[in-house]
């Protein structure tokens, strides 16, 4: 056959309508995997019978996609006319129950750029049994009466098993129970298919005997294998409501005009109950196997069964509906049954065109995609437009005005869309089109389909990073699949080179408990700990599904935010509890040691504090809060020394508080220096001191003021006894004598006056200058006992001499006793002095002053001390 010849062949071809019959039908079961091979159109058309084998390439199929059926997306032809599935197709949500389940699928048919044919495939989907039956509930509760008599019933609720198939859905029940329970299962078919089931009564019961009973009924469906589910019965006995609702017809025909007209309804149905007060109360309801397009364009009166059109149908939806309604009474538990209503829609309107695109390449609903060196001529779109009143209110043309795009027809309200100029991408990337499509009638109706066509350009850009580095920060402790972030990236390209997919990118020495979805969000994928690791560095990977695939990178940092999750723990000392021997001396600084803590927590979790919570009753060590320092908070005295058991705690500054605590056992030895002091004065509040210093410093001056008194007196009664004997080298001699007396004195008064608390009271300075005015004291024991002294007359006249010579001893608080026998008050000094009531005798040195005079007085004869008597 010559080329000539073909092109005529196809040119009359092309001139003939495309007829609505079916060319090729195939059989495919529900859920084949993706990609399924349907058939070869090619061969089964037996198209290629009549063309030269060597132009069998020119020949070429595409499926033309509807824009308005759910259809789209099931199936995919090759180029070569390979028939294959889209996707996993599900009989169930694709067609109804009982029903062929189909899809025409079109096919156009093109020898290079001419259009040849368009094919009609119908693709029959066999349902499986993939299904089980379904009971609303798992499990019910009915009731039975003791009173009833054998064969009283009580209804069950059905399964329902969503296959479609024939077998696949149709289910047989089987009732579970003890051979001695009085229970049957009856089973009845209904007009949309399903079953009533009801538990009957094989005898009377005896609430008595047993007033709980537990059945099982099981669910089994006809397909291979059986599928099955139980329903849990349980029956207790008591009163229950026998009879059923009764239609006055189980089928009602209704035809109606599509027209609104509410206030009257298209149908009402009557049921009547042989029962009385609420088991006899009926209500009115749509069953499952009512379709949604029914419900939407119908209501139902539940209390008065009246039926009303409340919605127009439009143009191609089904003009035949099945109503299926429940009459359900208001026992309990409820008796119910079923009658269909078949409503019959008589259109006679003029209804305007409806038209129907089906796009070569479709992207969405009403959006086509060209590629921009599509070439003059090119099939983009099949149009039908379809109008099914009658005469000329059917009749219908149509037309596209588009400088870039052209409407040609095909025949029989057939048409397609070709190129009609080439398109350029950089001038322009979007096409708003709209076919226009009017019938004759009177008036003349119109409708408009309006879509856009989208010129697809080439990858040629990399996906860019919102910024080179993302930072993020993120807390320890936390579930997996924590939230992270997100990682932000564009791409420029349209279609698929702008879909962009995320991957972490991470070394075979570190793995990151990361992970990021395919629109950047990241997450963890384990519990972080920041004691373990603080910061995660590593770089995420974006690329774009263009062809070829262009890619990026970005850094990525994590740093994980620390939790107050870890104790302080002490690292000196390591033991608990831990031994310390302190040695005191009073010259040694007040530091005993130094605590170390530490925690793995960090910043302010990590901030600690120690404290003495136990173990120091007499207030006698300090701790430094943050460095740790411990010391004593006070002089110590030998009443301070030996073991102390000191708790301490060391606490963080998290939220809530940490802590961990230690013993220390502090074993205080002081040396020979220290200065003894009693408990009583330890325990003497302050105000006690300063009373107990007073009087002291009260005691001392009496005592001084006496002595005072003492030596002046005896000055002036040995300086009258020797007024007429050697009076010139004795008074010289005395002179002297007074002066060293009276400085000794005033040495001594000096240091007594100067005295500011009890401590320096029991200082060595007093004994030192008491000794220094009476140097046959040898200790401060000899001035403790409760005795009396004997001065000499001497030391008298000289105290005589000193105050009648000098002044300087007018205000001294010096106390000497005056009298040879005397009787002194009591003065406690701390625990030394002398005691109330004791006296003694005073032993008189001879009476001349030379000798003491002349001698040094570190060789001054001793005053010898008598006891008291």
């Amino acid at each position: 056959m010559s080329h000539n010849t073909l092109v005529t062949l196809w040119t009359l071809l092309s001139l003939v309508p495309i007829s609505t019959c079916v060319d090729l039908t195939y059989h495919v079961e529900e859920e084949k995997s993706e990609g399924s091979f349907l058939g070869d159109i090619a061969s089964d058309s037996h198209l290629l019978h009549n063309v030269h084998l060597e132009d069998h390439h020119l020949i070429t199929f595409s499926q033309l996609l509807r824009s308005t059926t759910k259809s789209s997306g099931l199936f995919n032809v090759s180029k070569t006319g390979k028939l294959f599935t889209a996707r996993k197709l599900d009989a169930e949500s694709l067609c109804m129950y009982n029903t062929e389940c189909f899809r025409i699928v079109k096919v156009a048919v093109k020898r290079a750029e001419t259009f040849m044919k368009i094919l009609k495939i119908k693709v029959i989907l066999e349902d499986i049994n993939d299904h089980k039956p379904q009971f609303q509930k798992k499990e019910i509760t009915i009731e039975f009466s003791e009173d009833d008599s054998k064969g009283a019933r009580r209804s069950l609720p059905n399964a329902v098993d969503k296959d479609v198939g024939l077998l696949n859905s149709q289910i047989t029940y089987q009732l579970k129970k003890k051979k001695d329970e009085p229970f049957t299962l009856t089973v009845s078919k209904n007009l949309d298919g399903t079953s009533e089931l009801s538990i009957n009564l094989g005898e009377r019961l005896n609430r008595e005997v047993k007033d709980i009973y537990s059945l099982q009924v099981i669910a089994k469906d006809g397909g291979y294998p059986t599928k099955q589910s139980i329903l849990g019965v349980k029956i207790s006995v008591t009163d229950v409501n026998d009879n059923v609702p009764i239609f006055s017809q189980n089928i009602y025909n209704v035809s109606i005009k599509n027209e609104l007209h509410q206030e009257a309804p298209i149908v009402v149905l009557s049921a009547k109950d042989m029962d009385i007060g609420e088991n006899a109360n009926i209500t009115y309801h749509f069953t499952l196997k009512t379709s949604d397009i029914a419900k939407d364009h119908f209501k139902l009166n539940k209390q008065t069964g009246e039926i009303f059109l409340q919605k127009i149908f439009a143009l191609g939806q089904t003009l035949v509906h099945k109503l299926f309604v429940r009459a359900t009474d208001g026992g309990r538990p409820p008796l119910s049954s079923i009658a269909m209503v078949v409503v019959n829609v008589v259109n006679q309107q003029n209804n305007a065109p409806n038209i129907d695109v089906n796009f070569v390449s479709a992207l969405t609903e009403n959006r086509v995609a060209i590629s921009e060196d599509i070439k003059i001529g090119s099939f983009i779109a099949y149009v039908m437009v379809t109008d099914n009143d009658i005469g000329e209110n059917g009749e219908v043309t149509c037309d596209l005005k588009h400088k870039t795009f052209q409407l040609l027809s095909l025949g029989s309200k057939e048409y397609k869309v070709i190129v009609k100029q080439a398109v350029d991408r950089e001038k322009e990337d979007n096409y708003d089109i709209t076919i226009s499509c009017q019938d004759k009638g009177t008036p003349p109706l119109k409708t408009e389909s309006k879509f856009s066509i989208q010129v697809l350009d080439v990858n040629d850009l990399r996906p860019q990073f919102s910024k080179q580095t993302f930072k993020f920060l993120t807390y320890e402790n936390q579930k997996p699949n924590f939230p992270i972030g997100f990682i932000n990236a564009t791409d420029q390209d349209t279609g698929v080179g702008g879909e962009l997919t995320y991957f972490l990118l991470e070394s075979n020495k570190n793995y990151l408990p990361f992970k990021i979805t395919k629109n950047g969000f990241i997450s963890t994928t384990r519990t972080l700990d920041c004691e373990q690791k603080e910061i995660y560095k590593f770089k995420v990977l974006v690329k774009d599904n263009g062809i070829p695939s262009l890619n990026n990178t970005a850094n990525v940092i994590v740093e994980v935010m620390d939790e107050n999750d870890n104790a302080p723990y002490f690292v000196f000392p390591n033991i608990n509890p831990f031994s310390l021997d302190i040695f005191y001396h009073p010259q040694s600084k007040n530091n005993i040691t130094v605590l170390k803590a530490s925690d793995r927590d960090s910043r302010m979790n990590a901030f600690l504090r120690y404290e003495i919570v136990g173990g120091d009753d007499k207030l006698m060590f300090k701790v430094n809060p943050y460095t740790g320092h411990l010391s004593f908070s006070r002089p110590i005295y030998q009443t301070d020394a030996g073991t102390y058991r000191l708790k301490v705690a060391v606490k963080d500054n998290g939220t809530p508080t940490l802590s961990a605590t230690t013993t220390l056992s502090l074993k205080v030895i002081l040396s020979n220096n220290t200065s003894e002091m009693l408990t009583a004065t330890y325990k003497q509040t302050d105000g006690m001191i300063n009373l107990n210093l007073a009087i002291v410093i009260v005691v001392v001056a009496v005592i001084l003021s006496v002595a005072l008194v003492i030596f002046i007196t005896a000055c002036v009664v040995r300086y009258n006894n020797l007024k007429n004997t050697s009076h010139g080298a004795k008074l010289n001699h005395m002179n002297k004598f007074c002066r060293e007396k009276r400085n000794l004195i005033s040495e001594t008064s000096n240091s007594i006056v100067t005295l500011r608390s009890p401590d320096d009271i029991r200082s060595s300075q007093m004994f030192r200058s008491r000794s220094q005015l009476y140097p046959d004291v040898e200790s401060q024991n000899d001035w403790d006992s409760s005795s009396s002294r004997t001065l000499p007359a001497t030391t008298q006249m000289c105290i005589q001499r000193i105050a009648t010579t000098d002044s300087i001893l007018e205000d001294s608080t010096l106390m000497i006793p005056s009298l040879r026998r005397e009787t002194l008050s009591s003065h406690t000094d701390f625990g030394h002095g002398w005691s109330e009531g004791d006296s003694g005798e005073y032993e008189e040195i001879p009476d001349s002053c030379t000798p003491l005079v002349n001698k040094p007085r570190s060789n001054l004869q001793p005053i010898t001390v008598i006891k008291p008597l």
